[in-house]
């Protein structure tokens, strides 16, 4: 026997061993998040790291943007875990990590367990603890688990994909084959959004200035709300690389959970990209942005910080920084140019993210100066005009004020057009059949709008039409719906504000009543507080408004924005 085959077989029987003790130790599934993490963690992509961060790492890295022992990390990756675990645990104790269906993935070799303070992680890595638009404070605050733990890896299986596997690279792989091609220099392009004839430019200007060959590593994570489905965008952007002459690019997907922490992120990506082999790094003005120009938003992080950001690290890091030019189409020369070559009389022609979801929803021509006809026609096999999508209706409001009439009014209404199949989930329906052993707590009414989401989402995955009816007191909920489903089809929630003294009068269940004489307890309105949608599609008085009239309200809605075709 050889000394690899050797060494094959004492990995082997270790990794056997570390099996059969792990069915004993405490374990935690991960969630999707972790996974990725874990995954960028055992591949090396996160080297130098060997595990989630120890405490000292974190507070050195909040403090410094460095590891304890110096070198460059700007961001922490931490394991988040529930208060009734971490208090399981302590130094020198193994704790098993495994997938969402129990299988195990790795053993975590425990250093340090302990609470974070997630205000001063918010300012130190976001720039900011208030504001909670920014998505990952307000995941930070409302998702994570309070406790961290940090120790050493040592990873067993690798977690499973079935989808693009010829695509899913480590960084040993993506080496190998950089060499095997005889790429010396390779210029790595870091997207989370789709690509058209613009950003083609934008590579080829950026290739020829660092004169590298082109490594396209897109994001296969965790989708944002709004985004389109993953292997729509994969089958997108293979579409997008048939552009390029052969050999000059390779593509490869990124399991990397977004934190979108502008200049931050960007150092990060630089490192994994280093660590995939790539010499030079691509950086937008806005990389990593929460919100990106064309959004309507103004951008969280000022424009260019990332690339200074990037760039002054960059000899210490390994990696050459190449600016991303923003390109402009000059419809006179029939081209695309960089904006800031472009004088500012001159005629530019563009079409924003939103602009492209509006033209495939209300099914309008997409001029091929902006896309490529093949991206486009993936698109359009998997995104169709709103009138075919789905879309979930989302009442929301006190007991009494109408929610469960006017979803029953709607249920019939969509019965007769018979364009798509409906389903009721009233408030009553789903705690009697889904949610029964709940209580009224804040804890399990969230968990309950929660599941309401999530059947709401699969019926509009597969274009139907949901009617939901709960209470839904909390913002936190209606927000993780919203996010959820917006991922599939239409999400429209209806504020039923009808005031609480009609609602009381009304009081067909007697719960008001029962409340105000003690009897009952945590009774939305009563003892139990309702906070308000911040910004409903629709808002409906049932005090004021006919249940007939809230229902045209509704479907005259649905027409303009086009969910609904030719209703009579």
């Amino acid at each position: 026997m050889n000394d690899y085959s050797e060494s094959l077989m004492v990995h082997f029987r270790r990794v056997e061993a570390l099996k059969h003790k792990a069915f004993q130790l405490p374990s935690y599934q991960l969630n999707e998040r972790q996974q990725y993490d874990l995954e960028l963690l055992c591949n090396r992509a996160f080297y130098p790291l060997t595990g989630f961060m120890s405490r000292d790492d974190y507070e050195s890295v909040l403090e410094t943007g460095r590891l304890e022992n110096g070198s460059v990390w700007p961001m922490p990756v931490c394991l988040d875990i529930p208060e009734k675990l971490a208090q399981s645990l302590h130094p020198g104790k193994d704790l098993a990590l495994c997938d969402s269906e129990g299988f195990l993935l790795a053993v975590l070799h425990v250093t340090d367990v302990w609470q974070p303070d997630k205000r001063r992680e918010a300012q130190a890595v976001y720039g900011t603890e208030k504001e909670l638009k920014h998505p990952s404070v307000f995941s930070l605050y409302n998702t994570m688990n309070t406790f961290y733990v940090g120790g050493v890896l040592e990873g067993l299986h690798p977690p499973l994909h079935y989808d693009f596997i010829e695509f899913r690279l480590p960084p040993s792989e993506t080496h190998r084959r950089f060499t095997q091609n005889g790429w010396r220099n390779v210029i790595g392009f870091h997207t989370e959004k789709l690509l058209h004839c613009a950003h083609k430019e934008m590579i080829f200007q950026a290739a020829r200035r660092s004169k590298a060959h082109i490594f396209l590593q897109p994001v296969a994570g965790l989708p944002a709300p709004g985004d389109l489905d993953h292997f729509t965008t994969v089958y997108c952007y293979q579409a997008f690389v048939e552009q390029f002459p052969k050999n000059m690019i390779m593509l490869g997907l990124l399991p990397f959970a977004s934190r979108k922490a502008g200049p931050k992120e960007a150092l990060l990506q630089a490192l994994v990209k280093k660590n995939y082999g790539c010499t030079h790094f691509m950086v937008a003005p806005d990389q990593a942005d929460p919100f990106m120009h064309e959004s309507g938003d103004k951008l969280f992080y000022p424009p260019g910080e990332a690339q200074e950001l990037v760039a002054g690290y960059g000899e210490e890091i390994g990696i050459s920084m190449v600016p991303l030019s923003p390109m402009a189409y000059v419809q006179k020369q029939g081209k695309y140019l960089p904006r800031d070559q472009i004088e500012d009389e001159t005629e530019t022609r563009n079409i924003s993210s939103s602009e492209l979801r509006r033209c495939l929803e209300f099914d309008l021509d997409i001029p091929e100066w902006f896309s490529f006809p093949s991206v486009v026609a993936e698109l359009r096999k998997t995104y169709p005009p709103r009138h075919r999508q789905g879309f979930t209706l989302f009442l929301t409001g006190l007991s009494g004020a109408g929610k469960s009439t006017l979803a029953r009014v709607l249920y019939v209404k969509f019965m007769e057009l018979r364009d798509r199949p409906v389903t009721l989930l009233d408030g009553d329906i789903v705690r009697r059949n889904l949610s029964s052993e709940l209580s009224f707590s804040k804890e399990d009414r969230e968990v309950n709008v929660r599941r309401i989401g999530f059947v709401a989402s699969e019926i509009t995955k597969n274009r139907g039409i949901a009617i939901c009816a709960p209470i839904a007191p909390y913002e936190e909920s209606r927000r993780y719906n919203r996010d959820l489903i917006s991922q599939y089809g239409g999400y429209i929630e209806i504020y039923m504000n009808t005031p609480f003294e009609v609602c009381e009068q009304r009081d067909r269940k007697g719960i008001y009543a029962k409340a105000k004489q003690g009897l009952m307890t945590g009774v939305t309105g009563v003892d139990d507080p309702y906070v308000p949608p911040v910004n409903p599609e629709l808002s409906i008085d049932t005090s004021s408004t006919t249940q007939a009239e809230a229902a045209q309200q509704v479907l005259l809605y649905l027409e303009e924005q086009a969910y609904l075709k030719n209703t009579t």
